[in-house]
């Protein structure tokens, strides 16, 4: 392996936890008690904040989206994109999709809904009720199938549009680039080209098996993904992934793995790599494997307090590997658990990671909640969905 190589993933160790515990510095946590349903739980969270449930009537909520008058919407797998008015409340569904609108994203008085097989558009005012479905047409259709059918959707800081969207499976044959069919483009970031009126998607990062949630710092610019690894590994190996994605970077799955403190040859795909392994892009951050990151934010400057201001909160959805093989059928407490984790940033570059709210897991595993989308809203606080347990929004505020 050449030595910048070495270099660089001996440095993520140092600066991620590789398997060890991340610190906790600059942080420090209270117990909190919080009734859902008639049940007392008790959770972990910052000092000086408290957790609010503020709405439960959600059905399978995905990804939060504020848009630029402070309505909130939340796409789902129940076919609903939800939207709430400040206090956040009460949901009501503004459409009623057959199919799955993970996530939601606005432009020039339009709405984006990103589906499974595209990402469709629809005129869209602020304070506006309803959408009807006659009204939400096609704008560039996806590859779509079974297996990571999440696309989330979103407006980057140069106005163009960019979603993400999963490989089908651990091992799939599949690319973001030349030589795969259409159905075959998956596992990266797309960004939209637009002319007139055709739209046609480019490839912007690669090689990434499931990243669902993707943010840009709010002082670089810079694009951010969480990445979900595969499940053949077992249940310690690899990471999970927090990448920095630029134009045309490459991030290796299937055909390498994080594994030990090395890239490794993955051999359960036979094909030729479509790029070497010296152009891999090494995560800047990673949780232990079996995390399954999701949704992701940045924190801007006046929101929450100073010391989270350009740090991304990433929500972890805990998967179903168990030990000692990561299987589905060993002892659900050994799962690693549902909770928020903010990876803090200094000078633009990511440091290490740290919990932020925790609790949501039992002590013989079950999971009253799991986290799968975060947003921060105009008002400063951190707003979060659980898409199992307790489905609904949840809010992380000032005070006690």
């Amino acid at each position: 392996m050449p030595a910048p190589v070495i270099f660089a993933l001996a440095t993520l160790c140092i600066l991620v936890f590789c398997g060890a515990t991340a610190s906790t510095e600059g942080i420090q946590y209270r117990a909190q008690r919080l009734t859902v349903d008639n049940t007392t739980y008790t959770v972990s969270v910052p000092s000086g904040y408290r957790l609010e449930l503020l709405d439960a009537d959600l059905d399978g909520p995905r990804i939060p989206t504020f848009n630029a008058s402070g309505e909130l919407f939340i796409g789902s797998r129940s076919g609903h994109v939800y939207r709430l008015l400040p206090p956040y409340k009460h949901a009501e569904s503004l459409v009623f999709l057959r199919g799955y609108p993970h996530s939601v994203a606005f432009r020039r008085g339009e709405i984006l809904i990103a589906m499974t097989d595209g990402l469709y558009r629809a005129p869209y005012r602020a304070g506006q009720k309803a959408i009807p479905e006659d009204s939400i047409a096609l704008l560039a259709r996806l590859p779509g199938g079974g297996g990571h059918n999440s696309r989330t959707v979103a407006v980057g800081p140069d106005g163009r549009v960019y979603l993400s969207l999963g490989l089908s499976g651990n091992c799939s044959d599949q690319y973001l680039g030349a030589g795969y069919a259409f159905d075959d483009q998956r596992g990266g970031v797309l960004v939209l080209r637009e002319e007139g009126d055709k739209a046609v998607w480019m490839p912007y990062a690669s090689g990434l098996r499931n990243p669902v949630g993707i943010a840009w710092h709010p002082a670089t610019q810079v694009l951010y993904a969480s990445n979900n690894g595969p499940d053949h590994w077992g249940f310690d190996a690899p990471p999970e992934y927090f990448s920095r994605l630029l134009p045309g970077s490459f991030h290796g799955m299937p055909w390498f793995q994080y594994v030990g403190g090395a890239l490794k040859r993955d051999d359960c795909v036979d094909s030729d790599p479509p790029r070497p392994m010296a152009d891999v892009s090494l995560p800047v951050a990673a949780f232990p494997a079996r995390n399954a990151p999701l949704g992701i934010t940045f924190v801007p400057d006046g929101a929450m307090d100073a010391r989270f201001a350009g740090d991304a909160v990433v929500a972890l959805h805990g998967s179903w590997g168990t030990k000692p093989s990561g299987g589905f059928f060993g002892d659900p407490a050994s799962r690693r658990e549902p909770k928020l984790v903010v990876v803090r940033f200094d000078r633009g570059e990511a440091k290490r990671v740290d919990d932020l709210v925790t609790g949501f897991q039992l002590k013989g595993g079950d999971r009253w909640a799991r986290p799968a989308g975060v947003a921060v809203g105009q008002d400063g606080a951190l707003y979060f969905t659980s898409d199992s347990g307790a489905e609904g929004l949840f809010r992380l505020v000032r005070g006690e």
